[in-house]
């Protein structure tokens, strides 16, 4: 527990990152007229809206991935960038309201919209982040694979086609049964398929490993 704590803070500090550097960089490039506003007020309007946003695509993507393992990557940022531009559209449209003291409700679809694009460029930006992670992992998974023989192994196309495709070449590291389902867990993330243990577990002979429990 204690060694994974600061990975686990390293991703969290890279994501503020992100953050804190997309949300310079429209506030830098002000657009829908937000440079007017001045600094550092308009800085603090997008790197908070895109911080918002950032918690609702985690938050979305990870929910997605559960309820739908097999769901591609277009499939899952095309969800995350609609999820995410609709509290931000609240909250933008909100205020919008405060700042000019009355209400427009005419204006709310074209805020919308202006979020939307926001939030597509915001998350094509992670897809490349995330695109270009998983590029490096294969890199060293190939590099891996020429070492002793046995250690590009894998798992039979039996395991592999259930998987979601960001994890049909991952390496694996275990497996446990919940339910009906089977949790499989990878290096590039883990996913919930329809399988038994003992046929994933037929599925992985091929792998060095062991069973340490009965699920």
């Amino acid at each position: 527990m204690t060694a994974a704590l600061p990975e686990t803070l390293r991703k969290w500090a890279l994501r503020a990152a992100w953050i804190v550097a997309i949300g310079t960089f429209l506030a830098i490039l002000g657009p829908y007229g937000t440079g007017r506003v001045g600094w550092p007020q308009v800085w603090v309007y997008w790197v908070g809206l895109i911080a918002l946003g950032a918690i609702v695509g985690w938050i979305t993507g990870k929910l997605v991935q559960h309820l739908f393992t097999a769901l591609p990557q277009w499939g899952l940022y095309t969800i995350i960038a609609l999820s995410i531009s609709l509290p931000v559209t609240a909250a933008v449209f909100a205020i919008n309201v405060m700042m000019a003291g009355t209400v427009h409700w005419s204006a709310l679809p074209i805020t919308w919209f202006f979020v939307l694009v926001i939030s597509a460029f915001v998350t094509i930006i992670a897809w490349l982040a995330d695109y270009l992670r998983q590029l490096r992992v294969a890199a060293l998974r190939e590099a891996a694979s020429a070492g002793p023989a046995g250690s590009s192994a894998r798992p039979s196309p039996a395991l592999t086609t259930k998987l979601p495709h960001r994890l049909r070449q991952a390496r694996l590291i275990s497996m446990n049964a919940e339910d009906h389902y089977l949790r499989v867990r990878t290096d590039s993330g883990d996913a919930l398929i329809l399988m038994r243990l003992s046929d994933g577990i037929a599925a992985c002979e091929a792998l060095d490993g062991a069973q340490v429990h009965r699920s």
